[in-house]
């Protein structure tokens, strides 16, 4: 009987004088390995000075090493103390459907996924409604075209997920610099949908409190 490929020790780094505050996870494309991946995790650690960034190593088959890579997620978040919401997946090409499948497989898993010139395995039938999904792809992509990728955004959004989009001219199925840099503008910027509602929700509420009538006007502290 065949044995499962295992995952190697991965590639981790760790803030030097400080306890971990975000979690990423950087997983790579088919016949690569972590190194392929630096110039995400220099631009992650520059970023967020207080991130550890982890790089699996051995990540062959998306299929039987799911169970793998989510218990090695979980088993990190429990170590440092981390949640859900402080971890991001990332990944390129098949380790982009790695990461994008495991936040559907194991919901709560990760807060935010980026996934650079990949798409899921198989067409998602929901969404995970505490991941908010980025997806950056080259124009000019061979092997997984643009027009795939608009058409799972589309399928994403009937099934009221979020997710963004972001797409770089003359730029092919690689982990261009350009790409790396809005990750990280999304990293910073990009409020999530379910925070927004939140808040707009409570600002709601507040309103209405507001607008009930009261029959002692001086309690109201404003």
């Amino acid at each position: 009987m065949a044995t499962k490929p295992a995952l190697s020790e991965p590639l981790i780094f760790i803030p030097a004088h400080d306890k971990p505050q975000l979690l990423f996870v950087l997983l790579h494309g088919e016949e690569a390995d972590p190194e392929q991946l630096l110039p995400l995790a220099d631009a992650i650690k520059q970023a967020f000075p207080l991130s550890m960034v982890v790089l699996p190593r051995g990540l062959h088959d998306v299929g039987r090493q799911l169970p793998d890579l989510i218990q090695q997620v979980q088993q990190l978040q429990r170590s440092y103390g981390l949640s859900g919401q402080q971890t991001a997946l990332a990944g390129f090409s098949q380790g982009a459907s790695m990461a994008l499948e495991a936040s559907h497989a194991q919901p709560g898993l990760a807060g935010r996924v980026l996934a650079f010139s990949g798409l899921y395995v198989t067409p998602p039938t929901e969404v995970p409604s505490a991941t908010l999904l980025h997806f950056f792809h080259g124009a000019n992509d061979q092997q997984v075209s643009l027009n795939e990728v608009e058409s799972t955004l589309s399928r994403l959004a009937e099934l009221q997920g979020d997710a963004t989009l972001d797409v770089a001219s003359q730029i092919g199925h690689e982990l261009h610099d350009a790409l790396i840099r809005q990750a990280i503008v999304r990293l910073q910027t990009c409020v999530p949908l379910r925070s927004w509602e939140e808040a707009m929700g409570s600002l709601q509420q507040q309103a209405d409190q507001k607008a009930q009538p009261t029959s002692d006007p001086a309690r109201i502290l404003h």
